[in-house]
């Protein structure tokens, strides 16, 4: 029983081992430019024994893409559910905790947007990702905000845009902004962090601005 529960041990732990060197090589390369040697040298084993635990470079790809896109998500849906925060709270949470994960996975932001772009429809439904949104504490909230004469009757997308757009940009843009600025990764890194607390105080500054004559529901 010993041996058995050894062997059981070896497998989960290679599995894993070879699915976190997956996850950093798909990440950096993409699928098409991603070869399973790679993924092997990565892991630091032969690739007869990838092989072994997975028989193809489309499997462990979709095992990647899946558990990224639910960990990305999964933060979003923690964060808008939370009843106990206020919506501006949720703002405050939500560009601390993604500009955190965006530092420790920088790679995360092109992978993402690249599935996205091929298999949107079926990644979408497969990850609920509509209802964590648009039926959310966190979108309850925005209407009765509208409701209340708080903030205009924005379209709640104008809102999600402008959020995650000055969350993710930077990091998609990276190379050129460092380059433009002249500043290190280290840097760059740093100035994410004041972005922590100068973010919410744009978003906020935008809900309250005043809003053209324009068909803003539509």
């Amino acid at each position: 029983m010993d041996a058995e529960n050894n062997n059981q041990a070896v497998d989960l732990s290679t599995e894993t081992k070879i699915k976190n060197a997956a996850r950093v090589v798909f990440h950096k390369k993409g699928f098409a430019a991603t070869r399973t040697r790679d993924i092997a040298e990565e892991a630091n084993i032969n690739l007869a024994l990838l092989n072994y635990y997975f028989r193809s470079k489309e499997k462990l790809f979709d095992i990647v893409m899946l558990e990224t896109m639910q960990g990305f998500f999964r933060s979003i849906a923690d964060v808008f559910n939370d009843e106990s925060t206020s919506f501006e709270g949720k703002i405050d949470v939500l560009v601390s905790t993604y500009i955190d994960l965006l530092i420790a996975n920088p790679d995360i932001p092109l992978f993402i947007f690249h599935e996205l772009r091929t298999q949107s429809g079926e990644l979408i439904e497969k990850l609920g990702a509509k209802q964590i949104i648009m039926k959310s504490s966190f979108f309850k909230q925005f209407q009765q905000r509208i409701k209340d004469g708080i903030i205009p009757p924005l379209h709640p997308m104008h809102f999600i845009m402008n959020l995650m757009g000055m969350i993710v940009f930077p990091f998609v843009v990276s190379p050129l902004l460092r380059g433009i600025g002249d500043v290190t990764h280290e840097q760059f890194n740093a100035l994410m962090q004041q972005r922590k607390a100068l973010i919410p105080v744009w978003m906020k500054a935008i809900l309250h601005a005043e809003i053209p004559n324009i068909d803003i529901k539509s």
